[in-house]
């Protein structure tokens, strides 16, 4: 028995992996974290598979299921939206499985920032303007922020932001922001990235907060950044004709076998 954690993605199911698609197929209890799941994800469960909505379930409750399903040998899958490297609630839960000796595996998923910045068309980080992209949050209930860890800091580098779990606090985040970046410093919103619904709203750090308004909450991405302007950059020397690089060997008309 093994519980798979499966990144599930940002929300359109076919940004959903092939090993997440195949290990949901192939394990007869998933545990899948509500509303942030789409249906169509859940349909690649096998029949008569054991279907449970985690999202009223504390941490008790859902190890509960899983030695559950261990007693009766049954490999569960464990989705989680977008990527389980950041804000997952994964490590609580690994945590305990190796306590209690219980087999699990990773697999991850495309993460929501990379949808956002794929919904607006963006590279988030361009030559001469950024390198270095951070993702961040604001402090909330569930998490304090560790000190060193404040936006002023991270400001301070210059590199592109990326405020998960942050929309409540839109307008102090925008304020926070302008003596390190400038007022007409890019900033976007993306809300529910790749899902059918999801909006983009684009701006500055001194309108975004007055153009997202309040019908926006949860489930968006802050972006903030110059990259975010998609000019004013250097080009790459990667596909330079000068540029001598492995398998090129500096010859711009040199082709791949």
């Amino acid at each position: 028995m093994t519980v798979h954690f499966i990144g599930a993605g940002p929300g359109a199911p076919d940004l959903l992996t092939l090993r997440g698609r195949d290990l949901i197929a192939a394990s007869p209890v998933c545990l899948y974290a509500g509303s942030l799941i789409p249906p169509a994800v859940l349909a690649h469960c096998p029949p008569g598979c054991q279907i449970v909505d985690t999202a009223p379930l504390d941490l008790d409750a859902i190890m509960a299921q899983i030695a559950a399903a261990h007693e009766g040998g049954l490999d569960v899958a464990r989705l989680h939206s977008g990527d389980l490297s950041v804000w997952s609630a994964m490590g609580e839960q690994l945590r305990r499985l190796r306590a209690a000796g219980i087999p699990y595996t990773v697999t991850p998923g495309v993460p929501s920032f990379a949808a956002a910045a794929a919904a607006l068309g963006a590279e988030l980080t361009l030559p001469g303007l950024a390198q270095s992209v951070v993702l961040t949050r604001t402090a909330g209930r569930a998490s304090a922020m560790p000190q060193g860890e404040s936006l002023a800091a991270f400001a301070a580098t210059g590199a592109t932001l990326a405020l998960h779990l942050s929309i409540h606090r839109l307008a102090q985040v925008a304020a926070e922001l302008i003596p390190h970046y400038g007022a007409d410093c890019p900033a976007a919103v993306v809300w529910r990235a790749s899902w059918p619904d999801q909006r983009l709203v684009r701006g500055t750090l001194a309108d975004i907060a007055a153009q997202v308004g309040d019908g926006i909450e949860r489930t968006a991405l802050i972006l903030v950044g110059r990259a975010l302007a998609q000019e004013g950059f250097d080009d790459s020397r990667l596909y330079a004709a000068d540029y001598d690089r492995r398998f090129r060997g500096g010859r711009g008309d040199a082709v791949a076998p």
